[in-house]
């Protein structure tokens, strides 16, 4: 009986290992391996008293005509979708096209849905892509916020399936 317990605790907390490793290796892949785009960004909110200093970021890309979408579409947050980039001035990575169904070439992002505006003529859609805040040590948070006061290049890499995460953000 006592062995039986044994057994079961070991692989309870290897089964946790191995769903925490899986959830790490997942987040870090597009650092590993994916393609590094760089983005326009401008900060929005410098600082939280709650989640510590970091610089949330927001991108052209961030809010999306919502005439972009299939006509009768109701979008829901959390809905996933895909957007698609090519290579713009200063070697900048431009909104290219916004689709529900993931593309079969070239590059894209992959975000959720978080807000929409107005639905029809002259809205908007807002999505996050998980690349909205870079989080830093207060004195670097603080400098980073001088230096992007007029906007910055954020660094992203994007793995095959759209998945970004931010590596780092140049002023301009």
């Amino acid at each position: 009986m006592k062995k039986k317990i044994v057994i079961g605790l070991i692989a309870a907390i290897a089964f946790q290992f191995v769903v925490l490793s899986g959830m790490y290796v997942s987040a870090q892949m597009p650092l590993w391996t994916g393609t590094e785009i760089k983005l326009k960004t401008v900060p929005v909110d410098p600082r939280s008293l709650f989640r510590g200093n970091y610089a949330r970021l927001e991108y052209e890309i961030s809010r999306v005509d919502a005439n972009l979408f299939p006509p009768g579409k109701r979008l829901r947050n959390g809905e996933v979708v895909y957007v698609s980039l090519e290579p713009g001035k200063n070697a900048l990575y431009e909104f290219s096209e916004v689709s529900l169904q993931k593309p079969q070439s070239g590059l894209f992002l992959r975000g959720r849905v978080s807000d929409r505006w107005f639905e029809g003529p002259g809205g908007s859609v807002r999505i996050k892509y998980g690349i909205e805040a870079l989080f830093a040590p207060k004195e670097k948070a603080l400098a980073l916020e001088k230096e992007l006061a007029d906007g910055g290049v954020a660094v992203v890499k994007v793995s095959g399936g759209g998945k970004a995460r931010l590596q780092g953000v140049i002023a301009q």
